[in-house]
């Protein structure tokens, strides 16, 4: 069965996949909303006199058990389908919301939320990546580039009606943790209605030319017991932290870094993390599609070479230049949109889609990994030294660190005869 035998929407499926991009898209601006979280932090400082430390316990519980819950849902998707597996982490996601709305101090709002709704988006948001990448097996970069730029967007789309809900004195804080949730439940459950994965006897008539990255790589569907065994799933696990700690590091210190060292006002530097979450999206797509037709290693490398020279930019003459923080967290939030990009392509380039899912929920413990080793770099940092500009030599050598992984190891891998035991070489 080719594009032209199969009908999607009404049109042939080379055109109708793409819905599937848009309606991925669409479910990533509800899951991204915890980018927005910050603008919660104030209220709830005020409204319970708790701590700035402690206004954050329910962002950082619901990034890591987000990363956590990935590889678990990628068995999920497998047995149940991406349509259900949605539905149950639409469910579980909203509910975290409407819960939280009862909450009575910061340890309750934390376990409710962070956890039960970190739960649900680890498991809705392999969803529309697993099905868009088995809609596109050559070429995906640019398509599930497209479909996680809502997850980068989303801040910019929710935060401005999260302030106004929240200063609506008949909704107020809580109400607003409320009505989001009931409002996600309601999308996340009928967009997902419309996932689906190709018949396996569909392929698309596409033809590979000798120019991509893709045509020299070979065919494989890697279990995830056997890409275990390979040394190129090493690689690209610890190339995604990297690129995730210093993307989350920036996302993290982007508004003291305004205020305190490149001296904007806090008006200006509201407006300079609007600009930033706009690069973090359209990284995505952009990555996506380098990657497609560089292949993961060189677009690693060109990756870490535009972290590296941003960084050791900052660490020089960051001190008191405006325009220098605002060109290099362009560029490291963009490139952390990029590692969103490049990782789940690279997935599909190394193991196969066949058993995507599961692969990708794994190599996406990294995103967890580098959040929270970010934020812990960062915060330790600036105690022992007193200034956040410190940070960025560290990030300059694990970006160093990065391109020397991504040279040696990001590589395809070549089928041997497996034996119990044997591992995969590339």
């Amino acid at each position: 069965m080719t594009q032209h035998d199969l009908k999607l929407f009404g049109m042939e499926a080379a055109k109708g996949r793409w819905i599937f991009v848009v309606i991925g898209l669409l479910i990533n601006v509800c899951l991204g909303s915890i980018y927005a979280f910050s603008v919660f932090r104030k209220p709830l400082e005020i409204l319970w006199e708790i701590t700035s430390s402690q206004s954050g316990y329910p962002f950082m519980v619901f990034l890591a058990v987000f990363a956590i819950a990935m590889p678990l849902a990628g068995n999920l998707i497998a047995r149940w389908g991406p349509k259900n597996t949605a539905m149950l982490g639409g469910l579980l996601a909203g509910t975290g919301w409407i819960a939280a709305s009862f909450s009575a101090d910061i340890t309750t709002l934390t376990i409710l939320y962070g956890v039960i709704g970190g739960a649900g988006v680890g498991i809705v948001y392999g969803c529309p990546i697993a099905v868009v990448a088995k809609w596109f097996p050559q070429q995906s970069g640019l398509a599930i580039g497209s479909t996680v730029m809502g997850f980068g967007i989303s801040a910019l789309l929710i935060a401005p009606l999260m302030k106004a809900m929240i200063n609506n004195p008949e909704i107020g804080i809580l109400h607003t943790f409320l009505y989001l949730g009931i409002a996600f439940v309601v999308v996340i459950t009928l967009l997902a209605q419309l996932l689906r994965f190709p018949p396996t006897e569909w392929a698309p008539a596409e033809v590979a030319t000798a120019s991509t990255a893709m045509t020299a790589m070979p065919s494989l569907n890697l279990s995830r017991r056997d890409m275990l065994k390979s040394g190129s799933f090493y690689a690209l696990w610890a190339t995604y932290t990297i690129g995730c700690l210093a993307g989350l590091m920036a996302i993290g210190i982007a508004s003291p870094v305004g205020t305190e060292i490149a001296k904007l006002d806090a008006t200006t530097t509201a407006f300079a993390v609007s600009l930033f979450a706009v690069f973090n999206g359209l990284g995505r797509p952009l990555f996506g599609a380098v990657t497609d037709k560089l292949g993961p290693k060189h677009t690693a490398m060109v990756s870490f070479a535009m972290i590296l020279g941003v960084s050791l930019l900052m660490s020089f003459f960051g001190q008191d230049n405006a325009l220098l923080y605002l060109f290099a967290f362009c560029v490291l939030w963009m490139c952390l949109g990029g590692w969103l990009a490049i990782a789940p392509t690279s997935t599909g380039i190394f193991f196969g889609k066949q058993h995507y899912a599961q692969n990708y929920g794994l190599v996406f413990t990294a995103y967890g990994a580098g959040a929270i080793l970010g934020t812990l770099l960062s915060g330790s940092i600036k105690d022992i030294t007193g200034s956040y500009l410190n940070t960025f030599p560290i990030v300059a050598g694990l970006a160093v660190l990065g391109m020397i992984i991504a040279a040696i190891g990001l590589n395809p891998v070549k089928q041997l005869k497996f034996d119990a035991g044997k591992r995969y070489r590339h």
